[in-house]
């Protein structure tokens, strides 16, 4: 028989592995503290916008029209514990307030709530991003407190998720890192994971520790990747070169690699630079702080960026930008997403409003969230509404709508013909050619 699992915490992480897993073909139940979040989601609604996701959620919950009803939600941890043979963690761990480190508080507070309800013998999976070290930890406060005893084992299985493609990633996933301790850990999870698995998603059999930093070691590499272009950008602006063509030939290198070398205002959302921080803290609290003191140089970069692409746009305007109209297009920290969590284009939005400039931001997703984080800008429904007036348009989230725009339609609503282009993305001869300043990071000349 199939094995059962319950899935705890649907934030973005949670919801998309309950949905993935239903698709899978086995029987789910998602756990949550908030009665609001399960009472949406029991009734087929995402709690975030992620392309596929309500229409794999709406497939599988129960009650619902044409339903397989394999998916249900509940906030009981004592139904979940008796209802699941694999549990899976997936609750948030933000970055601890006024710290580098990551909140534990919320596994911990799962682990606790869940574990004195583990009567028989069940496999507990951890797939939030944790400080190395924590798998081990929950294990031990799980044998203390379960009636089961060390018969409920702790496996870790960290989450790859790209926002915008998280639905793909969970069902057809580039790797599946399987922490275990026990051939029967492995054998559960090899079982959960046997359609990607056969499907020729590799599976990676690691001890406890090496899963867990895993992720971590993964996102600080793509840090590194998009701070060293962005680092290139500031020589190329100084020096007078094109930091897109740069990067398109060091690209070639097979051992470089093209992806992630776009240089722009660099990286933001909930993962990415948490967990670079978490990662340095915890290398402090192991006393190998200096293995990664590069890390905090990688986040400087990226931190500067956006104080570039402000700098830039001052510059463009003549030296200030106290009362000129700015159009921003992009909330997102990336496109099909509406995430805003550390968010470079709403913070350079920000820094824009705080100078005096009149800020108008439009995102086909993201407006709601940018609302709650800056109440203070202006929003528009439409690109046409954000530029109409404009002294400058300024690109900062890589939406296709904002790729395909039409740069002679929109130059007749604008008060001035002036694009700052924040992630390299858009064709400076066809914006030029409609009559059109274009401006780029690390592109002076471009």
């Amino acid at each position: 028989m199939a094995p059962k699992i319950t899935v705890i915490g649907t934030g973005y992480l949670g919801v998309t592995h309950a949905a993935a897993m239903a698709e899978l073909g086995f029987e789910v139940l998602g756990l949550d503290i908030s009665e609001e979040k399960i009472k949406a989601l029991s009734a087929g609604r995402t709690p975030m916008y992620e392309p596929g996701l309500e229409d794999l959620l709406r497939r599988h919950v129960e009650g619902l029209a044409d339903s397989t009803g394999r998916l249900r939600f509940t906030t009981s941890y004592p139904d979940a514990a008796a209802f699941g043979d694999v549990h899976f963690v997936c609750v948030n761990t933000p970055q601890r307030q006024g710290e580098y480190a990551a909140d534990m508080s919320a596994v911990h507070a799962a682990v606790d709530s869940l574990a004195p309800h583990l009567t028989r013998p069940t496999l507990v999976v951890g797939k939030s991003t944790v400080p190395v070290g924590s798998a081990a930890r929950i294990a031990a406060r799980i044998a203390e407190l379960a009636p089961a005893g060390d018969k409920a084992e702790v496996a870790w299985n960290p989450e790859f998720l790209r926002e915008g493609f998280a639905v793909q990633d969970t069902l057809r996933p580039d790797r599946i890192v399987a922490g275990v301790t026990s051939p029967e850990a492995e054998r559960l999870l090899r079982e959960v994971y046997a359609t990607p698995i056969a499907e020729g998603s590799p599976f990676l059999v690691m001890d406890l520790p090496t899963a867990e930093l895993v992720k971590a070691a993964a996102n600080s590499f793509l840090a590194t990747k998009i701070s060293f272009i962005n680092a290139m950008a500031e020589v190329c602006e100084a020096a007078g070169g094109d930091v897109v063509r740069l990067a398109e030939a060091i690209g070639h290198d097979e051992r470089i690699g093209r992806k992630f070398l776009r240089a722009g205002i660099g990286f933001g959302g909930g993962c990415l630079p948490k967990d670079l921080r978490a990662f340095m803290a915890r290398a402090g609290e192991l006393g190998v702080d200096q293995a990664l003191t590069f890390l905090r140089e990688i986040d400087s970069i990226n931190m500067r960026r956006r104080s570039h692409m402000v700098e830039l746009t001052r510059e463009a305007l003549g030296g200030a930008v106290l009362g000129r109209r700015i159009a921003v297009l992009g909330a997102t920290f990336k496109p099909d997403s509406d995430d805003v969590r550390d968010s470079p284009a709403l913070n350079i939005a920000g820094q824009l409003h705080l100078q005096g400039a009149q800020v108008t931001v439009y995102d086909p997703k993201g407006l709601e969230n940018a609302r709650q984080v800056f109440p203070t800008l202006g929003y528009a429904r439409s690109v046409e509404e954000a530029v109409r007036g404009a002294d400058a348009v300024l690109h900062l989230t890589e939406w296709r709508e904002f790729r395909e725009l039409d740069p002679a339609e929109l130059g007749r609503l604008a008060g001035r013909r002036l694009l700052l282009d924040g992630r390299n993305a858009l064709d400076p001869e066809r914006w030029r050619a409609a009559g059109w300043t274009y401006r780029a990071l690390g592109r002076p000349a471009a």
